[in-house]
């Protein structure tokens, strides 16, 4: 269904455009793609159960490389992970990084899971993810002690 969604904002968002000259060929194009998607919602089903195997080999990836006292971690991927007391449910599953540098300082990291990063595999995703709050940690190290 989200699939569904993303596509219909798409050519509302093309219409929408007084910048955008909208083809009537564009548009019926993504129209195409949704009536698809709607006339074989196995398909979205199978997209659906795959997305969620694959964020659940994402989670496990990441719990098995950040073993980092300083930094708390909380998923919020529903249906697979959501440790986090404060979930945005409503937007794309995300792990916040926290980095705990004292009682009172705490910078956090939202990595949002979703979009082009979806396309690549569960170990590229980790190993991104954890890219991402190595990078997040350095520069808060660089803010503190410099």
């Amino acid at each position: 269904m989200k699939e569904i969604k993303e596509k219909l904002e798409e050519i509302v968002a093309l219409m929408n455009d007084p910048e955008e000259t909208v083809l009537e060929k564009e548009v019926k194009e993504k129209l195409e793609s949704v009536m698809s998607l709607l006339n074989n919602p196995e398909e979205i089903e199978m997209g659906e159960k795959e997305t969620k195997e694959k964020l659940e080999e994402i989670v496990a990836l990441v719990n098995n490389v950040m073993v980092d006292p300083e930094i708390d971690i909380e998923y919020c991927i529903p249906d697979v992970a959501t440790t986090s007391e404060t979930c945005d449910v409503s937007g794309d599953p995300y792990i916040l990084a926290t980095y705990v540098v004292s009682e009172y300082t705490r910078p956090t990291r939202k990595i949002r899971l979703s979009g082009s990063n979806m396309q690549n595999t569960p170990k590229v995703i980790a190993d991104l993810v954890t890219f991402s709050i190595e990078q997040f940690k350095s520069e808060i190290d660089s803010v503190e002690m410099g």
